[in-house]
């Protein structure tokens, strides 16, 4: 036996609307808002495994190297995130999205980090993010140096290359933590837009990650 929905209407009246009022509405209004809750639980899951711990949890560590190597694996996973590797490719291709597809369109890296002439970065990453075609954007978009590829390194490589000023654009330590703490390009890594996973934390828990790191010798993971 087959119903037609039509046929099982109530006859409830919506006082001067002048339509009748279905229960199978109530029942697809129901059933829309489970999944909406289901929705939200699943998010509220996800975003309370994205916490950084604090520099200041650190503390209990009483070696001083293992505490430094401690507090930079923790800053490694904003380092390892998607939204910092998708920029600090190995070869000229940047990566996209939250499981690191190469870019499209075909871009590359250019002589200057922002594209090749004809099909620049700015061209469709704007100053801040689009939110209409969900193109993501911030202040100066352009691909880290090559000297400082991540993707496919480990933590212990990441480290030497942060380290090393021939190979991160002769800064110092202190002005690297500056750069990673204060740089908007890097703080867009916590603002993605569109359904983007943002990096873990936020930029002021992972610059003080990275303040007690250097604070306690800038010592790398083994």
């Amino acid at each position: 036996m087959t119903f037609d929905r039509r046929q099982v209407k109530s006859k409830w009246l919506l006082q001067g609307k002048g339509f009748s009022f279905s229960r199978w509405h109530l029942v697809d209004s129901f059933l829309v808002f489970l999944v909406s809750f289901a929705t939200l639980a699943s998010i509220s899951i996800r975003t309370s495994g994205t916490e950084l711990q604090s520099a200041a949890s650190f503390s209990g560590i009483q070696d001083k190297s293992e505490r430094s190597r401690a507090l930079f694996v923790e800053a490694g996973r904003v380092l390892q995130s998607q939204r910092c590797l998708n920029c600090h490719p190995v070869g000229d291709r940047p990566s996209q999205g939250d499981f690191g597809a190469l870019h499209v369109p075909k871009v590359v890296r250019g002589k200057d980090g922002t594209g090749a002439p004809g099909l620049r970065c700015a061209t469709c990453h704007q100053e801040e993010n689009f939110v209409p075609s969900g193109v993501p954007g911030g202040p100066n978009w352009h691909l880290a140096k090559a000297s400082m590829a991540w993707r496919g390194k480990s933590l212990h490589q990441i480290c030497l290359q942060i380290k090393n000023p021939k190979l991160n654009g002769s800064r110092t330590l202190d002005q690297i933590q500056e750069h990673l703490s204060k740089d908007r390009l890097v703080g867009w890594a916590w603002h993605p837009g569109s359904n983007r996973e943002p990096a873990p934390g936020t930029q002021e828990a992972f610059g003080e990650l990275i303040a007690q790191w250097i604070e306690t010798g800038a010592e790398c993971p083994k």
